[in-house]
């Protein structure tokens, strides 16, 4: 991670990022741990769970970040959902949301109200193995290298403009869990630093729509 420079000339805002997730959360537990190093440019102001069981939850509260939860069911329909996680984040003044292990898809109106302020982390070298089962299917294909992509998040499912990726290095002996074991230790290094550069604007093409 970079060091930022906090001269008087140089000064920076954090920025007011919210995590979204479904089970423990642990790439939200290293967004939270990066977060609160002082020269991180970014705060993170509270974590939406989309179940009360999500572990997740307890780690935040331990960390004094205010939490929400969004349980589809409790809403008539899926549109209603998505309209009150948007109303939390409002809230929240919410600038950056990161999913973190969110396992629900989020409609278009969500998505185009939150334009290039929602990234993803996803377990493959995206274009490859969107959706689901990733680990397995690298391996079934006898692929050599597999890895970690965060990205923007638009409609079409983990098809948003690439920010940052990690490779990972697929063994003759991997199975499923070993090879997801090492590319969740790399997907803790990597959200972090690619929140970094979303916070300090840093990406190629899209500064003008990050706000």
């Amino acid at each position: 991670m970079s060091t930022i420079d906090k001269s008087a000339d140089n000064k920076f805002v954090k920025r007011r990022v919210a995590i979204m997730i479904s089970g423990r959360g642990s790439n939200m537990q290293a967004l939270i741990n990066a977060a609160s190093d002082e020269n991180f440019p970014a705060q993170i102001v509270g974590v939406i769970a989309s179940s009360p069981d999500a572990k997740g939850l307890e780690f935040a509260r331990q960390n004094h970040i205010p939490t929400a939860i969004n349980v589809l069911k409790d809403f008539q329909n899926k549109s209603l959902a998505d309209q009150a996680v948007s109303k939390i984040l409002q809230e929240w003044q919410t600038e950056i949301i990161c999913l973190a292990g969110f396992m629900r898809i989020l409609g278009s109106k969500f998505t185009r109200q939150w334009h290039k302020k929602t990234i993803n982390i996803h377990p493959s070298l995206l274009p490859k193995y969107k959706g689901l089962n990733t680990h397995r299917r690298a391996i079934e294909a006898g692929d050599k290298i597999h890895g970690c992509t965060v990205h923007f998040v638009i409609d079409e499912l983990d098809a948003g403009a690439i920010i940052e990726q990690i490779e990972v290095p697929v063994l003759p002996d991997d199975s499923e869990e070993s090879l997801t074991e090492r590319v969740l230790n790399q997907e803790h290094i990597l959200y972090p630093r690619a929140l970094e550069k979303v916070a300090l604007k840093k990406i190629a093409g899209t500064k003008a729509d990050i706000n």
